[in-house]
């Protein structure tokens, strides 16, 4: 089994929802949906990380450490990390999270057209598919 580099630990913005969770969680959770690997052929996205919160701490992964988190067998890739990077670099860029240590960040990365960015606006026009449900290991 692939060893697990280290974990991207990220923090985000402090607006916070009547629930309790922060609206900045929530963007960057749907936002996350949209960012990945496209077949233009189907109109299918594969997402490519998730946001994942233990124990009050918020980490930005890629599906395939999440197999490795539960320790399945998995083959990720220095291609994997580097789109994981990016995407992290994306997020922060954009003022929905920062990075405490932008070095674990900074290589590998991928250049910005290997990430389909999906538009809000044509989200229903997609298949939008998760290759891992955070909390729901009946599904994985």
């Amino acid at each position: 089994m692939p060893k697990i580099r280290t974990l991207i630990e990220v923090h985000l913005a402090n607006d916070h929802t009547p629930e309790g969770q922060t609206e900045s969680f929530l963007k960057i959770r749907e936002t996350l949906t949209r960012m990945g690997i496209a077949s233009h052929k189907t109109k299918t996205l594969y997402q490519s990380c998730h946001i994942l919160q233990k124990r009050g701490r918020y980490y930005i992964v890629h599906f395939l450490e999440m197999f490795a988190l539960d320790g399945k067998v998995t083959s990720i890739t220095d291609d994997d990390y580097a789109r994981r990077n990016t995407i992290i670099a994306l997020l922060e860029q954009w003022g929905l999270l920062s990075v405490d240590q932008p070095e674990l960040i900074s290589t590998p990365k991928v250049p910005i057209d290997q990430i389909k960015i999906l538009p809000y606006r044509e989200k229903q026009e997609w298949n939008l598919v998760a290759k891992y449900t955070i909390g729901n290991p009946s599904k994985n």
